[in-house]
């Protein structure tokens, strides 16, 4: 409309003319009206009375702020400023008229005053319309789940926007059923099919963000069989703290699918080694070591040590923390670390300098394929590495020593969950040692959002077209979000004694295949497969990578405990004392300093890991070792075979690592 495209000045001019019309027109109307004759429009004193009451009716709205609302965004609150403005005309009506001598009537001046606020509050509200009209031909009409306070501040939101339209409000309240909830149609839920037909719905809101997660998964499960896309608004939580806005409209997140409820804080066991100590996170710029790092400063530490080898990642997490309030030279002092866990004589400088109460060790190589096809370094970061923190921590006093471990570290048959079981080990074999340091291993499956994750690789997928790519179609594997998981790692850490092995309850485990389909449904697409041959995207089944298990355990054996938290579990399991463990660990090393990839995995196997790697290596130099050189002729027997692989144990001396 050419009338929107006006500037200010000249709609304000406009309206000016436009009122001084109404402020006239209902004068005359009303002594019409009343009078019951149109003799009265010759009648010059009405004229002189109108000449007064026009000009006076302008100043007094301009004063009241009539001109200064934005009609586009005007609201039912503003009648009521219409209306002092109004009654401000007609009592100048009335006063003028007495000096004229009594010329109207009381009830002229009322009638008056109903005529000219339905005339200036209709022109205004006629010309609002006409601009919602014209924007709402441009957007795409959407669906509303939820027709609470959020709902309504939701329709508000997206009205003044300019790309979604609500149309409908859908609540499964039976006492909402039929009403009328700002302008909007309240629909039963089993209605929301044909809804979305009728008024070709771009995609379905879900404004329940208070609702438990439990109650949004059965809500998503009931859409997904939809083909319309289905996005929803942050927490509450995220509202209020100011991190978001009613209107940022996000696609579902994953917590919302597993229908997993928050784990409750324990302030006590947050606190407990971390409120006025010394921390150490190792791993610090990765998924959990930056989570660990934010609650760490929420439980106020005199200091934070942040180690990391990767110099983005420790960047981004120092740059972070940095600006968060309570941080720096006159609060909470972090310090960033630029250290490999792989340099012993760099870490014990670190102790030295710094008092550490408490270190949260989660630096290691988690991607399962990379360290296969990188067995000799995956070693040697994850299980001497951390052998090189645990002796450092031990030398220099440090109260408690938190291992973040893995699922994976469970009946493994990759070598990072090797490593990582065999890292259990030696913290399980140092707690038992008499070291005055708290030993402890907390051990969960994987995290929503990390760096490994495959939600982010599925809508990036979905995003292109497909297909999704799931390597088995019956994989299953746990989730737990990221702060949900570091703060149950704080809270096990501070009822640890020495040698424990936490497990945190993940819940039930999530079919990756189902995963994949509710994410192409919820996205408003349908899956490609025989059933369904003119479907969006395909999920293609690509098979198990190289020492990827199709299912994931948290136990390795029966011996479990409760804890005084619901979430947490204990689990004492076998392992070997130092002594032994040590002169493993040496044999381990050798081979790890002189790349012997297979020496390396069948010591794996000879420890007591439970480790049953795939028939076929892939470490990449190994195999590019093996492409080159000539066959190995077979041993001759069995027997023969046996003592050439047979992994000998504390025969042979050497230094101590």
């Amino acid at each position: 409309m050419s009338l929107l495209r006006m500037p200010r000045q000249r709609k304000r001019c406009l309206l000016l003319l436009i009122d001084a019309l109404m402020v006239m027109a209902s004068l005359h109307l009303a002594v019409i009206l009343h009078r019951e004759s149109l003799a009265s429009l010759a009648d010059g004193r009405l004229w002189g009375l109108t000449a007064l009451v026009v000009p006076a009716s302008l100043l007094c709205f301009y004063w009241l702020g009539v001109y200064r609302l934005v009609i586009r965004y005007m609201s039912h609150h503003a009648i009521l400023g219409l209306g002092m403005a109004v009654v401000s005309s007609s009592l100048l009506v009335l006063v003028v008229s007495q000096l004229l001598g009594g010329y109207l009537q009381l009830s002229e001046v009322v009638i008056h005053g109903l005529v000219l606020l339905a005339a200036v509050g209709g022109v205004r509200f006629t010309l609002r319309e006409l601009y919602l009209a014209t924007r709402r031909r441009q957007r795409r009409p959407v669906v509303i789940y939820g027709a609470g306070a959020v709902g309504c501040e939701l329709v508000a939101a997206l009205r003044h926007g300019g790309e979604y339209e609500p149309v409908a409000f859908v609540d499964d309240w039976r006492g909402l059923e039929g009403a009328l909830v700002e302008g909007l149609r309240v629909y039963r839920p089993v209605a929301l099919a044909d809804l979305i037909e009728e008024h070709r719905a771009a995609m379905v809101l879900l404004a329940i963000p208070s609702a438990p997660r439990c109650r949004r998964r059965e809500i998503l499960q009931q859409l997904s069989t939809l083909s319309v896309p289905i996005q929803t608004i942050p927490g509450s939580a995220d509202v209020i703290a100011g991190r978001a806005s009613i209107s940022e409209i996000r696609d579902v997140a994953l917590e919302d699918l597993l229908g997993r409820e928050p784990a409750p804080q324990f302030p006590d066991l947050m606190a407990a080694n971390i409120h006025g100590k010394a921390v150490m996170v190792t791993g610090a710029g990765g998924s959990i070591g930056s989570e660990l790092c934010r609650q760490i400063l929420a439980q106020e530490p005199a200091l934070l040590l942040m180690i990391d080898n990767c110099e983005f990642a420790l960047y981004a997490i120092e740059q972070e923390l940095a600006r968060l309030p309570g941080v720096g030279p006159s609060g909470i002092e972090i310090k960033p670390l630029l250290v490999s866990v792989q340099r012993r004589n760099s870490l014990e400088a670190i102790f030295d300098t710094f008092e550490v109460h408490t270190v949260y060790h989660a630096a290691a190589y988690k991607h399962v394929p990379l360290v296969e096809y990188n067995l000799i370094e995956g070693v040697r970061n994850n299980v001497f590495g951390s052998l090189n923190l645990a002796r450092a921590a031990m030398h220099a006093g440090v109260e408690t020593f938190v291992l973040v471990s893995t699922d994976k570290a469970v009946r493994p048959t990759n070598a990072m969950g090797a490593s990582k079981r065999l890292t259990e080990l030696i913290c399980q074999a140092f707690a038992h040692s008499g070291c005055r340091t708290r030993f402890c291993m907390v051990r969960f499956g994987n995290v929503l959002g990390s760096s490994g994750s495959v939600v982010p690789v599925f809508r990036q997928q979905i995003e292109q077209g497909g297909p999704i790519r799931v390597t088995h179609p019956e994989i299953t594997r746990y989730f737990m979000t990221i702060p949900e998981a570091a703060q149950l790692v704080i809270q096990a850490g501070a009822m640890a004694r020495g040698g424990e092995v936490y497990v945190l309850d993940m819940g039930e485990p999530v079919r990756i295949q189902d995963l994949a389909v509710n994410m192409i449904r919820l996205s408003g697409l349908e899956v490609k497969d025989e059933q369904h041959p003119d479907g969006d995207i395909e999920i293609v089944h690509t098979g198990l990578r190289p020492g990827e298990k199709l299912f994931e355990e948290l136990l390795i054996g029966g011996d479990v405990a409760r804890t005084r938290h619901h979430r947490i579990k204990t689990s004492r399991e076998h392992f070997w004392e130092w002594p032994r463990l040590e002169t493993f660990l040496q044999e381990l090393d050798r081979a790890v300093t002189a790349s012997d990839q297979m020496r390396v995995r069948q010591l794996l196997q000879a420890a007591p890991l439970a480790y049953h790697p795939d028939e076929h290596m892939v470490d990449l130099i190994w195999q590019a070792r093996k492409d080159r050189l000539p066959p190995v002729t077979p041993p001759a027997t069995a027997e023969e075979a046996t003592v050439k692989f047979s992994v000998p144990l504390g025969l042979r001396s050497s230094k101590p690592l």
